[in-house]
């Protein structure tokens, strides 16, 4: 019986994200070497390098596959209901876990310290930055929108820093309104 399972490109990448990403949520970064991934994996040590480079390039990747699976896709949506969705996405079941929080507190530890996650990290906030921006600005208020996004944004990773400390301090319930209030003077 083989030992490794042949996995087309595609399939191995994934495979190494999942259980990347599982080890950060239950572990924090200290699960991320290379020896519980390829562990957890079955696979031989090569395979990282083979399908990321480093270490530090299948963070970077594992942050891009989490960033994508946890934004809300908001340029589809009709400008009236894309800061509603975006707010209900943020603390929806699928992004809004303790799972999903911890594996993302382990990425923004990371970000100072590992170049390769730093322009990942810039890459992806710049362009939620400006769905998040359009979405405001779409609705024609009078307040400049960047500001507005940036300060939303923050309160949005705040709120899930919080429920991932304590989860029954900061339900998803709570961290919505807090949202809406936040954006109430600003859309009169």
């Amino acid at each position: 019986m083989a030992r490794f399972t042949r996995l087309s490109s595609e399939d191995r990448r994934a495979q190494l994200m999942d259980v990347a990403l599982a080890g950060l949520a239950k572990g924090g970064i200290q699960e991320f070497t290379v020896d519980r991934i390829c562990a957890a994996a079955g696979v031989s040590r090569g395979l990282i390098l083979h399908h990321f480079g480093s270490m530090a390039g299948l963070l970077a990747a594992v942050y891009a596959r989490l960033y994508r699976d946890t934004t809300p896709d908001l340029p589809a949506l009709p400008p009236e209901i894309r800061l509603n969705a975006l707010i209900e996405g943020s603390f929806s079941p699928k992004s809004f876990n303790r799972d999903t929080l911890n594996a993302w507190v382990a990425l923004w530890g990371q970000i100072a310290n590992t170049p390769a996650l730093r322009e990942e990290h810039q890459r992806q906030y710049q362009a939620y930055l400006a769905q998040v921006t359009e979405a405001i600005a779409a609705l024609g208020l009078q307040a400049d929108a960047l500001p507005l996004a940036r300060s939303l944004i923050c309160l949005i990773d705040g709120l899930c820093l919080q429920h991932c400390l304590d989860p029954e301090a900061m339900p998803a319930e709570t961290a919505k309104a807090a949202c809406r209030a936040f954006l109430a003077p600003h859309l009169g």
